[in-house]
């Protein structure tokens, strides 16, 4: 009898402590995990990550926007807009978004690591020490690659509802923005200036958001799609006489110190119509250059064209 009542006993335990952690999982702690598909393969994630390591500038703004705190970030690679990471003491600087400080991230024992493009080559390794997930956009298509990054990091971080909400504030104000630029006949070029010289940028590039989602109407449809761009000459800009003039000057977030201006607004730029009607546009870099693919930058981005049109 007494040997019964223990076997009951032992039963009766099992199954309250097989209660107990089912509703751990249902309570979304630690031992919950989803698995998401993206570029680089797949990543079985814990539920509601709480040390994450970014190296992605957009997804930091994403996460921002939701409110998730981060526990690493490349600090000298950090925007303006963002600059509180980079002051914030409790945030570890990871490296730098070409060469990630593997020690550092070990010591943080992250539960979730966001990449893009600029640490594809580091995968392999980054994805040893945690879930690795590639948040990176895609040029050549990158409305869709936004929502989908921007949805996806929502989901890592039990955040869905809202990344959702951020998207959809965004879906109307750049229906807004495309439908007062539509009409607009007059064709731009997007150039980056670095030390006295010239790359140029079209339809599909890492700055053909112009064209591609606000519909500005490109003044050279045969740019070469390059992560540096197409270099080109001053003569060519002359030549090519664009309506608008977009310059991301590389100067002012690398080197701290804007280009010279007069080098850059030389007497063949000032045969443009772009100069001669004072549509030289400089773009702000900190957006253009050092972030995009995130919600901040993408708002921002919309805003400064329009406001830059009007």
């Amino acid at each position: 009898m007494n040997k019964l009542i223990k076997n009951i006993s032992c039963i009766i335990l099992l199954a309250v402590a097989a209660s107990c952690n089912s509703s751990k999982k249902n309570d979304g702690t630690a031992t919950d995990s989803i698995t998401v598909e993206h570029k680089l393969g797949k990543a079985q994630v814990v539920a509601s990550p709480s040390h994450i390591v970014v190296f992605d500038i957009g997804a930091l703004e994403t996460l921002d926007q939701l409110g998730i705190p981060v526990a690493g970030v490349p600090k000298d690679n950090i925007p303006d807009h963002l600059i509180k990471y980079k002051n914030n003491e409790a945030v570890a600087n990871v490296g730098s978004v070409k060469e990630p400080n593997y020690e550092k991230i070990n010591a943080l024992n992250p539960d979730l690591i966001l990449i893009s493009s600029r640490q594809e080559k580091f995968y392999d390794e980054l994805n040893k020490i945690a879930p690795t997930v590639f948040v990176g956009v895609d040029d050549k298509d990158y409305m869709t690659s936004f929502r989908k990054n921007t949805l996806l990091i929502g989901q890592l971080v039990g955040k869905e509802a809202e990344a959702k909400s951020k998207l959809d504030a965004i879906d109307e104000k750049l229906k807004t923005a495309q439908g007062q630029l539509k009409g607009d006949d007059h064709k731009a070029l997007i150039i980056l200036h670095n030390n006295g010289r010239f790359s140029a940028y079209g339809k599909g590039s890492r700055f053909g958001f112009i064209h591609d989602v606000l519909g500005v109407k490109p003044a050279q449809e045969q740019l070469e799609v390059a992560i540096h761009g197409q270099k080109i000459s001053n003569e060519f800009i002359a030549e090519t006489n664009p309506d608008y003039l977009f310059i991301i000057d590389r100067n002012a977030v690398v080197a701290g110190k804007a280009g010279n201006k007069s080098e850059i607004e030389n007497k063949l730029i000032q045969q443009t119509n772009a100069y001669k009607n004072g549509k030289l546009i400089y773009l702000n870099p900190q957006i253009w250059y050092l972030s995009g693919g995130g919600i901040t930058s993408t708002d921002m981005m919309i805003d400064e064209i329009i406001k830059a049109l009007k």
